[in-house]
């Protein structure tokens, strides 16, 4: 997933700079705690520019929430999960690619819009609205594959694709959050592990066909 890094000036104009520092800052320290000023310099803008791009701190955070979607939807459309033939290894590799990705510090392999939907859920529902858009479109992309495995499996069952498919996010999310206050990536990727064997005991899996 995309790391939070220190832009030079000459990368990108002003705007992408300061949705760029958001990415970084937010997911390192939280919103409230990051303030304009911390990210005017972490982009090397002045607070004019923040400004003329942004009314506020909030619609910032609404535009950063929209640039984490967009920047990352690229990043999984690309990612080799998508290469299997059967649908439903297709969903396994999906599991194995986030566990895989959780890498180094919080602020590195953490979701923006989880952290920033945790914090101002309550106070800022713009903000909220476009994690949420943000979190339920990317579980949106595994509904396609999660169907067809019912239907290759012949899965007839009181849940749904689209259910299965938030569910990938709350165990995600809650991964993160665990990692978070246990300050042990493991304790996330732990969380992954136990995603892939419910899944497995969903499509009714044994160990003859496991792969």
């Amino acid at each position: 997933m995309p790391r939070p890094t220190k832009q030079s000036p000459e990368r990108g104009n002003a705007r992408t700079r300061l949705l760029e520092a958001a990415r970084a800052l937010v997911r390192a320290q939280g919103f409230a705690a990051t303030s304009v000023d911390e990210l005017c310099r972490h982009a090397d803008v002045t607070k004019g520019a923040f400004f003329h791009h942004f009314g506020s701190k909030q619609a910032l955070g609404v535009a950063a929430a929209e640039f984490w979607a967009e920047t990352t939807s690229g990043f999984f459309a690309a990612a080799p999960y998508h290469r299997p033939d059967d649908p439903l290894q297709r969903v396994l590799a999906y599991v194995a690619f986030r566990r895989a990705i959780i890498v180094g510090e919080p602020a590195e392999f953490s979701c923006l819009a989880g952290t920033l939907a945790q914090e101002v859920h309550a106070s800022a529902p713009d903000i909220r609205d476009a994690c949420g858009r943000s979190i339920f479109g990317h579980a949106a992309t595994l509904v396609a594959d999660i169907e067809a495995a019912r239907r290759a499996r012949g899965i007839d069952a009181d849940w749904t694709a689209e259910s299965l498919a938030r569910h990938t996010q709350a165990v995600i999310q809650g991964g993160f959050v665990l990692a978070k206050a246990g300050n042990d990536p493991e304790l996330a990727r732990e969380s992954l592990d136990h995603l892939d064997r419910y899944i497995r005991q969903l499509f009714r899996i044994t160990g003859e066909d496991a792969t």
